[in-house]
């Protein structure tokens, strides 16, 4: 493999001749898990020393930065995203000296790296939780602490303060009865809220941001940080709460009402992303922070972006995620792909003049685009649909994110049964729909933890095919701690590496192409055929030049629509083509006649 060295990317780069824009605007960056990406020393978990050894992979493929899924010292109730020590390394994955040399590799190959922050709650045994417990240290407010609903015994089912119930089942309050009363957690029991509200535990977060970027990270993403500012009346009581003003949700399916609509994007969540900026931030230069944005609308997304506001760089929206669920995540249905593009277009025009979006299809909490949207049934449209999902979210303006393994086009897990999970909503939700509140039998809820589950994305980088897939020593005695995919012969990095017709291949050159294409890295982007139910089609214009991509996203060959079809009256000039997954010769022929074969993706200039 052949390493290329590079110069440490710019604060700013020129993608119009004249304003500067920040680097990671033209940049692509590449999250990794860090438990299932490369396993160092056989325990069967992936660690800091195993990322490390493959950063000159990552620089072979091109990516600018790395999104680092959270290695702070934890319980691992959620993963990881239960954190117990901000300013140390789990040792699970390593020591601060290895994340020391991780900083250092990645800087030396011109890669940055952007840490995961969890702040909306820490794990139940950080030492701020642990100090709050006896309700009478400076600790005591720092989380969400409630006594019982009035007239209830503390402890008893009902007693809850509000009926909010939890993202990963169940009520979202748990009784402490060493305080006597319960504390909210939005997610896992273990993962108790902090209270944003108190002007200490904000500034005790700043802190440690501090910490870590003296330490030499390059940014953050922020895991859940739109639910930080909770809705509370004049008295401070929470929706449903007794004597609270504020009126709470109805009780859904699952036996709780939904907190969601009283904690993203709540009303002080401009003032404390602001308060973040100046306090971290508004010294330093060249850094990165995205949130993800719960509850927020691509206008919304516009506002928090906007640079003259001061809050983040960029956030994860969901609404295009969300395109084949109805209700819960549970229920999926057929992509009706005018959702998606209307999604993605309202994302887009958002951020027409000012803001800037995050493009992804995949992370850690998404199931495999690939399956999810793509075909997997033969080997040859397993392919041409993987690149056809990488063109069409990279043509988009803003700033893609590849998941680990979707530049190989990795897919869900195939699991069958419920002991093959390890993700705790998954198993949760399973109890939940299937023994308490009989949702869904057994067999419907098994099929859609195979299609959804977040450990279809968490099983590990199949980097070729040996016993483990290269994650860790084949001859290993203890396995990865979640079940290697049965397709890894078939992909893996080594396999794909030297083919030119691989995904791997086909991703090297979508990155290349952003990098350096200003069309590509800041083109305003307008929809074509916006109704056609098979054929993405859209353009993107900067200054005297405008660029087409168009997607089939479909495994049927289908007519050229009609704006489409206009934009390419003269046919295709193999010279124009700026990436295609087809041969130049059969997509000018399929093109003179009016059609499409299946999954055709290509970038025309026009």
């Amino acid at each position: 493999m052949t390493t290329r060295q590079r110069q440490t990317v710019p604060d700013t780069i020129h993608t119009n001749g004249a304003d500067p824009n920040p680097w990671w605007a033209n940049a692509v960056v590449y999250q990794i898990y860090p438990r299932s990406f490369q396993d160092s020393n056989g325990d069967g978990f992936g660690d800091l020393k195993g990322i490390t050894s493959r950063l000159e992979y990552l620089s072979d493929l091109g990516i600018d930065a790395i999104w680092l899924s959270p290695v702070y010292r934890s319980p691992q109730d959620d993963n990881g995203y239960d954190i117990s020590d901000y300013r140390d390394i789990d040792p699970l994955f390593g020591t601060l000296s290895d994340m020391d040399a991780l900083l250092d590799r990645a800087h030396a190959l011109g890669i940055k790296i952007v840490m995961d922050l969890v702040v909306n709650h820490t794990s139940d045994e950080h030492a701020w939780f642990q100090a709050s417990r006896d309700g009478k240290s400076p600790y005591a407010d720092w989380y969400w602490w409630r006594p019982a609903r009035e007239g209830c015994e503390p402890g008893t089912p009902g007693a809850e303060p509000n009926r909010w119930g939890g993202s990963f089942g169940g009520s979202a309050w748990q009784y402490d009865p060493v305080r006597g009363e319960y504390y909210l957690h939005t997610f896992s029991k273990k993962q108790p809220d902090l209270n944003w509200e108190n002007p200490d535990v904000r500034h005790a977060v700043y802190d440690m941001m501090n910490w870590w970027m003296d330490r030499g990270v390059d940014g953050f993403r922020m895991d859940v940080i739109t639910l930080i500012s909770k809705c509370i009346d004049g008295k401070g009581r929470l929706p449903g709460e007794s004597g609270s003003d504020i009126e709470d949700e109805p009780v859904g399916e699952e036996g709780y009402s939904s907190p969601w609509p009283f904690s993203m994007d709540g009303p002080r969540l401009d003032e404390f992303l602001q308060e973040m900026r100046r306090e971290v931030f508004s010294s330093r230069h060249g850094y990165l922070t995205v949130g993800e944005g719960q509850g927020i609308s691509p206008r919304r997304n516009e506002a928090v972006t906007d640079p003259a506001n001061k809050e983040l760089d960029m956030l994860f929206l969901f609404d295009h995620v969300g395109v084949d669920q109805r209700g819960a995540k549970w229920n999926m249905v057929p992509l009706h792909l005018p959702d998606l593009k209307q999604a993605m277009a309202e994302q887009q025009d958002a951020v027409r003049s000012k803001g800037w979006a995050s493009l992804y299809f995949n992370n850690h909490d998404q199931p495999r685009s690939l399956s999810r949207w793509g075909d997997t049934s033969s080997p040859e449209l397993r392919v041409k649909s993987a690149k056809a999902l990488g063109l069409l979210l990279h043509m988009h303006k803003g700033t893609p994110y590849i998941y680990q393994g979707e530049e190989i086009g990795m897919t869900n897990a195939g699991f069958t049964r419920l002991e093959q999970y390890r993700d705790l909503e998954s198993i949760n939700a399973y109890h939940q729909r299937v023994d308490e509140a009989h949702i869904q039998d057994p067999e419907s809820m098994l099929d859609s933890l195979a299609k959804v589950s977040r450990d279809n994305s968490r099983t590990p980088m199949q980097w070729d095919d040996s016993r483990f897939a290269g994650f860790t020593d084949s001859g290993a005695q203890t396995e990865p701690w979640l079940a290697v995919n049965s397709n890894k012969a078939q992909i893996n990095v080594a396999a794909e590496s030297a083919d030119p017709g691989s995904v791997l291949s086909f991703y090297r050159r979508l990155i290349a192409l952003r990098h350096s294409d200003n069309v590509i890295a800041a083109g305003v982007f307008q929809l074509v055929d916006r109704d056609d139910e098979c054929v993405y089609a859209f353009t993107r214009s900067l200054a005297n030049r405008r660029v087409l991509a168009v997607v089939n996203v479909s495994s049927k060959t289908v007519p050229l629509p009609v704006e489409t079809s206009l934009l390419l009256a003269n046919g295709i000039d193999a010279s124009r083509v700026l990436i295609a997954n087809e041969d130049s010769d059969a997509l000018a022929t399929y093109v003179a006649e009016g059609k499409l074969s299946p999954w055709t993706a290509f970038v025309y200039q026009i």
